[in-house]
């Protein structure tokens, strides 16, 4: 998939006319729910899948940036298979060796930034 760049934003160069990008997993069922309710709203985000097309550390790092902690899922199954010098890792190195450890869905639009597909993100992705 082509990315349009203009802007240097994190690891993009950003074009603030871009379509959304949506980090998530095709296994997730929130990711899934998350991405039906976005399309019938009328978005065509671009779909990230984390664990197949991967995420450069550069982003990693932006959505680290963005949300901290929060961006690590601690209730997933690879968290708990962790081991305790692992789970206190850097973030950023956390999620690149282990990618579905990120907390999902991150939604991308303009200066817009969510995590998880709550109330909250969906307000701010389709005006509720």
């Amino acid at each position: 998939m082509t990315r349009r760049r203009m802007e240097r934003i994190g690891g993009y160069l950003h074009n603030p006319e871009a379509p959304m990008r949506f980090y998530g997993l095709k296994s997730c069922d929130t990711c899934r729910k998350a991405l039906k309710s976005l399309e019938a709203a009328g978005h065509s985000p671009e779909v990230i899948d984390v664990r197949a097309d991967g995420v450069p550390a550069d982003d990693l790092a932006t959505i680290v940036s963005h949300f901290g902690e929060t961006a690590i899922n601690r209730s997933s199954t690879t968290w708990r298979g962790l081991s305790d010098a692992e789970k206190t890792s850097d973030p950023v190195s956390l999620l690149i060796t282990h990618p579905t450890l990120m907390k999902r869905p991150v939604i991308v639009n303009g200066d817009v930034w969510t995590i998880g597909w709550k109330a909250d993100a969906q307000a701010r992705h389709l005006g509720g």
